[in-house]
């Protein structure tokens, strides 16, 4: 059983010494545990730091290419090197890398095929009551979207099985953590949660300039993936909405013509042809849509059969 721990890093050569330092050198079950530093167009000295820790493996970008390509970059990497589970972590020392012997242990065991950390987000001193609200109602929506029960949808530390990584992929620019979930969800992928308690804050995010920022990526992330996998709770229900906006105009068109009055209503019927066209328009996309999909689950189902070819140990 060998393990990978990717580090994904942005000039992190202050913190990146207290990560390594705390990755257990062992683990119970595990043959080997080899440490992957992501440097992500780092332009301090992150890449000296990590080689004089000892580290050997380096996925190294020539400039800053965001958190989902490093996730998919380190994957790859520690894929193509006969990983068996890959773990992620934070270069910023914001997780217990002593908890990883406890991530892996669900995968170990067969009991899971993703692990995710819960930071107990509630109880983060460095978090507004503002942040945590919203980390609890981002992770309700991705629940919803993914049909999976997860207190902590946008934690980054985690654990995913070698089988996992087969049918996962990647396809936003922006952090990979709401995605997979949506994906391993609808793709019947069993998901664990442990909880863990975080280290003390170190230094802002780097992900996102502020909350709002990131609520808005997080949204377009979420929304894309929810497409992917249900087009037609999206297009069928705008298709419902604007028919209904469609019909009552009519109705009320209608109404006014048998009371002799329909001079001045001829904004009604402006109004419910628009929203009709705009019902035909969705229903029309929730068939194209689903067509998509269905291509897509094939196009997944070629590129597992291909991965498991390109990755064989």
């Amino acid at each position: 059983m060998k393990v990978f721990v990717q580090i994904p890093c942005l000039n992190e050569e202050e913190t990146l010494p207290l990560v390594l330092k705390s990755i257990p050198k062992k683990i119970k079950n595990v043959d080997q545990l080899e440490i992957l530093v992501i440097d992500d167009g780092s332009t301090d000295k992150t890449i000296e730091i990590a080689k004089q820790h000892g580290v050997k493996h380096f996925v190294i970008h020539a400039r800053n290419m965001g958190l989902a390509r490093s996730f998919r970059d380190g994957v790859d990497y520690a894929l193509r090197h006969g990983a068996d589970i890959v773990v992620n972590t934070d270069g910023d020392n914001q997780y217990p890398q002593a908890r990883i012997a406890d991530l892996v242990q669900p995968i170990i065991a067969g009991e899971a095929e993703i692990v995710i950390g819960d930071r107990q987000t509630s109880k983060i001193a460095h978090f507004s009551a503002f942040k945590k609200i919203m980390q609890r109602f981002g992770s309700w929506v991705v629940n919803k979207a993914a049909g999976t029960n997860l207190p902590d949808a946008a934690s980054g530390f985690r654990a995913y099985s070698r089988k996992a990584l087969y049918k996962l992929n990647i396809v936003t620019q922006f952090s990979y953590c709401m995605e997979t979930i949506i994906q391993a969800g609808n793709k019947r992928i069993k998901i664990a949660s442990l909880t863990i308690e975080t280290n003390k804050k170190t230094r802002e995010s780097r992900l996102f300039k502020n909350i709002g920022h990131h609520m808005l990526q997080s949204g377009k992330a979420i929304l894309r993936s929810y497409i992917m996998f249900k087009p037609h709770y999206i297009f069928l229900t705008l298709g419902i909405i604007f028919f209904l906006s469609g019909i009552i105009p009519f109705v009320r068109f209608g109404y006014f013509l048998l009371m002799g009055e329909s001079g001045g209503h001829l904004q009604s019927l402006i109004f419910g042809s628009a929203m009709i066209v705009g019902a035909l328009l969705s229903f029309a996309l929730l068939v194209i849509a689903d067509l998509q999909r269905t291509n897509r689950v094939l196009l997944e189902d070629q590129l597992e059969r291909i991965k498991e070819i390109q990755y064989r140990k």
